[in-house]
């Protein structure tokens, strides 16, 4: 299974791409979109539509997970950020890919074990997880990619509970 993760911003969005092989997790590719400086908010939406829409041509992937705005003191960044997530969820409904939404605070947990992880930590842990000799960057794409391993062990969790109801 191919896993689109996506950080959503209206400046920049970080896209991660894993794949399941063999029962682990592989890095396919992962990078951050940035938007045309000093275009309308309008311009910067279709354009990361139009680039999202390229990523999915390219990799083909079968689940998108994104990362849900976390609304904080600054209302403009929160709204700015839940734009951002519509473009991610309106380009998986387009190419009819289902989409997955976690919490920062929930990917933080999953990656890290600890969900008040800094920045750095995520980014190392991306790093372990996937096997990279770096760390990825930028912390947008490190983030997206979180998003995506995420989603991943939330399916092995989900499955390994299925399997379990069934046993009892």
């Amino acid at each position: 299974m191919i896993v689109l993760g996506i950080d959503p911003g209206t400046i920049r969005m970080g896209y991660g791409v894993v794949e399941e092989k063999n029962g682990d997790i592989a890095f396919m590719g992962c990078g951050a979109l940035d938007t045309p400086r000093r275009s309308s908010i309008g311009e910067r939406l279709y354009f990361l539509y139009r680039e999202l829409l390229k990523i999915m041509t390219r990799y083909h992937p079968e689940a998108v997970a994104v990362e849900t705005p976390f609304v904080s003191e600054n209302i403009r960044t929160a709204l700015a950020i839940g734009r951002a997530q519509a473009i991610a969820l309106l380009a998986a409904a387009a190419q009819h890919i289902p989409c997955y939404e976690y919490t920062p605070a929930h990917i933080k947990q999953m990656i890290t074990s600890h969900g008040a992880s800094t920045k750095e930590q995520v980014q190392e842990m991306v790093r372990l997880h996937l096997n990279l000799p770096e760390a990825p960057q930028p912390h947008d794409a490190a983030d997206a990619l979180a998003v995506a391993i995420c989603h991943f062990l939330e399916m092995r969790l989900s499955n390994l509970i299925a399997r379990e109801k069934e046993n009892v």
